[in-house]
């Protein structure tokens, strides 16, 4: 079973910063690239941040550009989302996605890890 997992969440005041991992499991790690994306209370899911499978290419939102990095350990089959300068509208459940670089109809959700940027 594809299993991924995110931790990392939690309660952070503005202009602080939290990092974020996703573990998986179940796939062969490094044929996917990664993605984070967020969803707010009453909001559609939207992309965050995007790595490729060998971790060489990223791609971020522009309202995170400068302020988070993902990246990703091969090795641990793990990826993380750095978040620096957090904002209370960064407030959301953050998701781990991979998709498979041959094909981008197989893809897997871990369940998601909150964060909440409040004073």
């Amino acid at each position: 079973q594809v299993q991924l997992v995110e931790s990392g969440g939690g309660l952070v005041q503005p202009g602080g910063s939290l990092r974020l991992s996703c573990t998986v499991s179940g796939l062969t790690f490094y044929f996917y690239a990664m993605n984070w994306y967020r969803q707010a209370p009453g909001k559609e899911r939207e992309l965050v941040a995007g790595i490729s499978s060998g971790g060489r290419s990223t791609n971020y939102a522009d309202n995170v550009k400068g302020r988070f990095a993902i990246s990703r350990d091969n090795s641990k089959n793990t990826v993380y989302l750095q978040m620096n300068s957090l904002p209370p509208e960064d407030t959301a459940v953050y998701y781990c996605n991979a998709i498979y670089n041959a094909d981008s109809s197989r893809n897997y959700w871990g369940q998601g890890t909150p964060v909440t940027v409040s004073s």
